[in-house]
């Protein structure tokens, strides 16, 4: 088995109190491996941005903060690297991209010039790093660089930025790129795009990729492995193929149900995860999905299951095997 690139062990994020902490994300542990692409999957709240942002140390802090865990990569805790080698590792050895790109480059400079000042900011020189921008806005598949590297963002499609902030992202050759659900205010046509030029990308890069999103049908077309958030825990970690072909947690069995499936009428109803996600500050004891769970008992309301081994790759928190189900 390949070494891990970026292993985050245990890793706690709270409300940081005067007296304490409120948890909101508990126990986390995820790995990835170079050139692997792993999926991290939940509904809104559910714990995945807070994570990868701990990675980078972009936690909104105060209130938020990490109170126990380590973040490695490559072995190095960068939860306790100096601002110098922070700087270092953020856009560097791990680049991340937002949701939400508009909000994400100054309105007042070109593209290019952002993407400069990237890389300047990792050492190149105004000569390699303007060269550099133009290689990398080609690379992204944009049909005129040169007019793109020019332009200011209001000048762009929401496609068009969306491939910039990945060739910002992409510039300084990182060996971690963490994509936050960035196809989520794209039309249908340019998240397939980008989901291919980020397969491509990485095929000939061969960096890891951590894809947070909630939509399953990226996680069936993009990703290897897969990593189910609920409550702020993990709690479901298989192959794409074990997941889809046999969940072994029944919140991601719900989740696979509440998809259209090929032979779904016109109009018909989808499946509903019934209930709200509970308050991950105020959990009690227990299972935190057993209150919308079909399948909880009595021992769900008493104790929290650890992963279990389910087998071919699969771990999954919950007490009941699926053949139970």
């Amino acid at each position: 088995m390949t070494a891990a690139l970026l292993d985050i062990r245990d890793v706690h994020i709270g409300i940081i109190r005067r007296h304490g902490s409120d948890e909101i994300v508990r126990g986390v542990s995820i790995s990835v491996a170079p050139g692997e692409k792993l999926g991290i999957v939940g509904e809104s709240g559910s714990g995945k941005t807070l994570t990868m942002l701990s990675v980078l140390r972009l936690l909104a802090s105060p209130p938020l903060g990490v109170v126990k865990g380590e973040i490695l990569l490559d072995g190095e805790d960068l939860a306790r690297v100096d601002a110098k080698r922070l700087r270092a590792v953020r856009g560097g050895e791990i680049a991340m991209v937002y949701q939400d790109p508009m909000s994400s480059l100054n309105p007042l400079m070109h593209v290019g010039k952002q993407i400069e000042e990237t890389l300047k900011a990792h050492g190149s020189s105004p000569l390699v790093a303007s060269d550099r921008t133009r290689e990398v806005l080609g690379q992204v598949g944009l049909a005129d660089p040169e007019r793109v590297r020019t332009s200011f963002p209001h000048q762009l499609s929401g496609g068009m930025i969306q491939r910039v902030m990945i060739a910002m992202a992409l510039a300084t050759s990182p060996r971690v790129l963490i994509a936050d659900e960035p196809t989520t205010a794209l039309d249908v046509t340019i998240q397939r795009q980008i989901l291919e030029l980020v397969t491509s990308l990485q095929a000939e890069t061969g960096m890891a990729v951590l894809w947070v999103t909630h939509d399953l049908g990226v996680v069936a077309s993009l990703v290897d492995n897969v990593v189910v958030m609920y409550a702020g825990r993990v709690v479901e970690k298989a192959t794409t193929t074990q997941l889809f072909a046999r969940p072994t947690h029944p919140y991601t069995k719900a989740l696979l149900q509440s998809l259209p499936g090929t032979g779904s009428s016109h109009r018909s109803a989808l499946h509903q995860i019934g209930g709200t996600p509970p308050d991950p500050t105020r959990l009690g004891p227990g299972c935190p999905f057993r209150v919308r769970c079909p399948y909880a008992e009595e021992k769900c309301a008493q104790a929290e299951p650890e992963l279990i081994d389910r087998g071919e790759g699969s771990f999954a928190a919950c007490w009941k095997d699926p053949s139970q189900w």
